[in-house]
C-alpha cells in the first residue's frame, strides 16, 4: 500500500469547536468544510426531514447575509460552494483562491452563529416547497427513485435511527412550526458541534488565526448528541420487500447489516463486497453478467455508519427474460460458496488495489481530502484516517475476509427489495 503522509494539524478552540489544518501549496487555493453533528438519524419520530432541510435554510441568509449572498460572494470571487446532509451529518463546504479565505470563513461563521435572525416563516415555508420538489424529482418520478427508502426499511427496525431517508416525511414538514425549527437549529448548530477542517494554500498559523477571528467569538451554545449506538446483528432470516412499477427492467437489491465505519470487520465486509460484486472482475459480474448474460449490470459495495450498523448492498439489473429469482438465487449461491471457500488470492490483490486507487484519487482533490479529514474527525475522532486506512485496511488477511462474510454476508441475512416491471392486465 501507498504510504500517505498529509501534514494535519489539529486545535480546538475554547467555543470547542475542532479546527484541522492540513497545510498544501500545490495549488493557490484553499477548501473551507465544517462538518455538523446531526443528520436524519438525530431526528425525532415526527420531526423527520429538519436536518436535510437546515442544508436548505442554510443559504437563505444570516444575520449580516442576504438571501443567496453566500453563494453570490463566493461565486464571483472564484469559488465553488454546495453542501450535503446523510444519516450521520450535514456538511458545508466552499473552495476559494486563497485571498477569499477569510470571506469564506466570516461567511460560515454567520450562518453558524446568527442564522435564526433570517428563519422567517416565509423562508420557511418557500424552503419547505423547495424540498418537496427535490423529493419530486429524485425520488418520486424517477424509475427505482425509492428504492434505497425500501431498502432502509426494510432492513432496519422501525424504531431505528437508520429506518428513515433523510429526506424525510413531507407530513413533518408541513407540520413543523416555526419555533420547532429554531429550536433544531439551537439544540445542534453551533461550534462545540462542528469541526472544521481548512485544507490548502495556508499555513496552519494563518488558518487557526482566521478560524479563531470568525468562529471564536460564538458560543458554545450547541447540545451536544449523546452517544447511543443502537447495535444491530445480522437479520435472523431473509426480509423482502417486492414492488410492482413502471420500471424500464427488473431491479433486486439485496442488503446486509454490517458492522460499524471504520471497524476491522468492516473492512473485511468491504473487501468481501468487492470480489463478490464490486469489481469487473468480480464473480458475480462474471458468472451472471458476461457467461450467462442473465444480468446487464451488476454492483456491491459497502456504506459505513456509525450508529451500531453499517450497510452492505448488492444491486442487479436483471436482463430482458431472466427469471430475477433465479439470479437472487445464483447471488445466493455464490455467497455461500465465498462464505466457504473465502477470498482467491487474486480477489484480495484486485480488491486491494481498487481500494488503494480509489482512496489515493480521492485525496488527489483537495474538496475530497477536505472533506475525508472532516469526516474522520467528526465520526472516528481520528483526523489522521486519511494517512492511516490504507495501512489498516492492507492489514486485513483473507481469512478475516472469510470469517466476515460467513458473520455478515450470509444468505440467510438478506433483505430483499425487488422492482419489477408492472404487467399489463388486458380486460377480456
Amino acid at each position: 500500500m501507498a504510504d500517505i503522509a498529509y501534514p494535519i494539524t489539529d486545535r480546538t478552540l475554547p467555543n470547542g469547536l475542532r479546527v484541522i489544518v492540513s497545510e498544501d501549496h500545490a495549488v493557490p487555493t484553499v477548501t473551507v468544510n465544517v462538518w455538523v453533528n446531526v443528520g436524519s438519524r438525530h431526528e425525532a419520530p415526527g420531526r423527520t426531514g429538519f436536518a436535510h432541510l437546515f442544508e436548505h435554510l442554510m443559504f437563505q441568509g444570516s444575520r449580516n447575509v442576504a438571501s443567496g449572498e453566500h453563494f453570490s460572494a463566493l461565486m464571483a470571487q472564484g469559488g465553488r460552494l454546495n453542501a450535503t446532509t446523510w444519516f450521520d451529518r450535514t456538511n458545508y463546504f466552499e473552495t476559494v483562491p486563497k485571498g477569499a479565505l477569510e470571506l469564506a470563513l466570516w461567511l460560515e461563521a454567520d450562518r453558524h452563529g446568527h442564522l435564526l435572525d433570517a428563519v422567517t416563516q416565509e423562508n420557511l415555508d418557500n424552503q419547505r416547497d423547495v424540498v418537496k420538489e427535490e423529493k419530486r424529482q429524485r425520488y418520486d418520478n424517477v424509475p427505482y427513485g425509492n428504492a434505497l427508502i425500501d431498502v432502509y426499511a426494510t432492513i432496519f427496525p422501525a424504531d431505528h435511527p437508520y429506518h428513515h431517508p433523510t429526506i424525510g416525511s413531507m407530513e413533518d414538514l408541513d407540520d413543523a412550526r416555526l419555533e420547532d425549527v429554531h429550536a433544531f437549529f439551537r439544540r445542534y448548530y453551533g461550534p462545540n458541534n462542528s469541526v472544521l477542517t481548512i485544507v490548502g494554500d495556508v499555513t496552519p498559523d494563518e488558518a487557526f488565526a482566521a478560524a479563531e477571528k470568525y468562529f471564536g467569538v460564538l458560543p458554545a451554545s450547541a447540545e451536544r448528541p449523546e452517544p447511543r449506538p443502537y447495535r444491530l446483528e445480522p437479520l435472523a432470516e431473509p426480509a423482502r420487500l417486492d414492488r410492482f412499477e413502471e420500471v424500464p427492467n427488473d431491479r433486486l437489491h439485496l442488503a446486509f447489516r454490517l458492522p460499524v465505519d471504520s471497524s476491522d470487520d468492516f473492512f473485511a465486509c468491504s473487501l468481501a463486497l468487492d470480489a463478490i460484486g464490486g469489481l469487473s472482475t468480480s464473480r458475480l459480474v462474471q458468472r451472471l453478467v458476461r457467461d450467462e448474460q442473465v444480468a446487464t449490470s451488476l454492483s456491491a459495495h459497502a456504506m459505513g455508519f456509525v450508529d451500531g450498523v453499517s450497510l452492505g448492498l448488492l444491486s442487479v439489473d436483471v436482463a430482458e427474460g431472466a427469471d430475477p429469482m433465479a439470479i437472487e438465487q445464483a447471488i445466493c449461491e455464490e455467497l455461500d460458496r465465498f462464505i466457504t471457500e473465502g477470498p482467491t488470492e487474486i480477489e484480495l490483490e484486485s480488491s486491494m488495489a481498487e481500494t488503494e486507487r480509489s482512496w489515493l484519487s480521492a485525496l488527489a482533490s483537495q474538496d475530497e481530502r477536505a472533506d475525508a479529514i472532516c469526516h474522520y474527525t467528526l465520526l472516528a475522532d481520528d483526523p489522521h484516517y486519511v494517512n492511516s486506512f490504507l495501512d489498516r485496511v492492507g492489514a486485513v488477511t483473507a481469512a478475516q475476509i472469510r470469517q466476515a462474510a460467513a458473520t455478515w454476508l450470509a444468505p440467510t441475512s438478506r433483505a430483499v427489495v425487488s422492482y419489477l416491471v408492472k404487467q399489463e392486465v388486458h380486460s377480456a
